[in-house]
């Protein structure tokens, strides 16, 4: 008879040590922006950690093969226990990290309380999520932000977006949508939405601002175009401008809009999936463009699944 020997508990934490070859200043700052982003914590000359989970081995794994295709050294190790720090001290400096995001966040909501901008407190949104990310302890000040975020009536603001019933479905027909880098839920089944209501013959593209192809419709930008209006996230405004009344669609609305906007209005779930999955493609480094692809996947997924 043969025993099965119980898997002992992993460490509970990740350190990542690094060097950087002379000439890696460029590097060095890339890599510091991600650490910032992952809400890694360095220990004195140690290195960074983080908690010791699958999604954050992934993001230190690529980060030394960053380092070493430039001529460094990296390695990521599993650590048990810090001898000058317990475990509790340690969870404690991530939960104060995360606490000092929030009380950023909240001062910058309240300071753009009275600005009347739509984009302002969108982006907003979508830093709390960021945040929430690497909240890997749970924050108090978690709740706080979310109901004051909630709590936010978004503006109506003047824009060059097309008034619903002013539309022609012949002026959007085999054009070229752009849009930010990096699409997430919003994006993605927007573009599905547009390529399978809208333009069966869209393409889609990722320019930078100086490089807009002419004649092409900008969606879910920060300013003009097809985006956000009121407390709409952008796949809605897009039903609603070209009357779309599709009852899967009507569904996926919602759960695009929550998984969005994280206000909980209509309490459905679907597409905080397609948003994490998103987020994991996009750390593997694929393009915006297979991004894009794959969620447009996703969207007929849920779309089909609804029926």
């Amino acid at each position: 008879m043969s025993v099965t020997k119980q898997s002992e508990p992993k460490p509970p934490w990740l350190l990542l040590v690094f060097s950087l070859a002379k000439k890696g200043a460029s590097l060095r700052v890339t890599v510091w922006r991600k650490l910032q982003r992952y809400g890694a914590l360095p220990l004195g000359n140690s290195g960074y950690f983080l908690p010791n989970s699958e999604a954050n081995r992934e993001r230190f794994e690529w980060l030394a093969t960053a380092v070493r295709t430039e001529g460094g050294e990296a390695s990521v190790l599993e650590v048990q226990s810090i001898d000058n720090c317990s475990f509790a001290q340690m969870k404690q400096r991530f939960s104060d990290a995360r606490a000092e995001d929030y009380r950023q966040l909240l001062k910058t909501l309240r300071n753009s309380a009275s600005t009347n901008q739509s984009s302002r407190i969108t982006r907003l949104r979508r830093r709390f999520q960021d945040i929430v990310t690497i909240d890997f302890f749970g924050s108090p000040l978690r709740k706080q932000v979310e109901h004051a975020l909630n709590s936010v009536q978004i503006p109506k603001e003047k824009s060059g977006l097309p008034q619903i019933g002013n539309v022609s479905l012949a002026d959007y027909r085999s054009r070229v949508w752009i849009t930010r880098p990096r699409p997430g839920v919003d994006r993605v089944t927007s573009a599905w939405l547009i390529r399978k209501f809208v333009d069966p013959k869209a393409r889609f593209a990722f320019p930078p601002e100086d490089k807009k192809p002419a004649n092409a419709v900008p969606f879910d930008m920060y300013e003009g175009g097809f985006g956000h209006r009121g407390e709409d996230c952008t796949f809605e405004t897009l039903l609603k401008v070209f009357h779309i009344r599709d009852k899967k669609v009507l569904a996926m609305a919602e759960a695009v809009h929550d998984a969005d906007l994280f206000d909980e209005k209509f309490g459905r779930k679907e597409g905080f999936g397609i948003d994490e999955v998103m987020k994991g493609w996009a750390r593997e480094g694929l393009s915006d463009q297979e991004l894009l692809k794959r969620g447009m996947q996703l969207a007929e997924g849920l779309y089909k699944s609804l029926g």
